[in-house]
């Protein structure tokens, strides 16, 4: 029989049984850990709590919503990936270019690709069953559709389009984030979509 410890004011109790769990006072963001557990979840992400207590599981909490320098951190990681990508291809190149005013050219040619291969990687990666980029997934961050499910990958494509909105003028969509309650920058408002973590961090 499984056994359970949930967190009442801010501290850990039991455990409990689900006879136990029944009578005691136990709400959706109850943090809760079932025996065998590393981590709490909320109370409502456990099928047999939602069957004792009639919760309705939600998928994208307030809390859950991750925030600007954890989306940052995400790019800058997918953009030097690309890059470590760009500059292997540059190289590559040069061993078949002996004129130095031709490799510099190609080099130069090349770089436009890398925003473009963002755009392609970050939207097949966001639709994927992941829902995210290695970024995101190093920062255990996914993109969602607004009710937290997969998006479909020709809303992801609309979603990373959408930057080009956010960049212009002055970062200003990024900078939306700090105005949204559910921290969602401009081309995420545009496209229905949030970024959202998956534990507390």
């Amino acid at each position: 029989m499984s056994v359970y410890t949930i967190v009442t004011n801010g501290k850990p109790n039991g455990p409990y049984t689900l006879a136990q769990l029944k009578m005691l006072n136990v709400t959706t963001d109850t943090f809760v850990k079932k025996q065998g557990m590393d981590d709490y979840k909320e109370a409502h992400e456990f099928e047999e709590l939602r069957e004792l207590f009639g919760f309705t599981f939600q998928q994208a909490l307030p809390q859950y919503f991750a925030a600007f320098d954890q989306r940052l951190l995400a790019s800058a990681i997918d953009f030097f990936i690309l890059m470590v990508a760009y500059v292997f291809v540059v190289l590559l190149l040069f061993v078949f270019i002996d004129d130095k005013t031709l490799r510099i050219s190609t080099a130069l040619a090349l770089l436009p690709l890398v925003p473009i291969a963002k755009l392609i990687y970050g939207s097949i990666a966001e639709a994927s069953d992941k829902q995210a980029t290695i970024g995101k997934r190093l920062l255990d961050i996914k993109v969602t559709d607004m009710l937290g499910n997969r998006m479909s990958l020709s809303a992801a494509i609309g979603r990373n389009l959408a930057k080009i909105f956010s960049v212009l003028p002055l970062f200003f969509g990024y900078l939306f984030s700090f105005l949204n309650k559910k921290q969602q920058c401009f081309h995420d408002v545009m496209a229905g979509a949030l970024v959202i973590k998956q534990r507390l961090i």
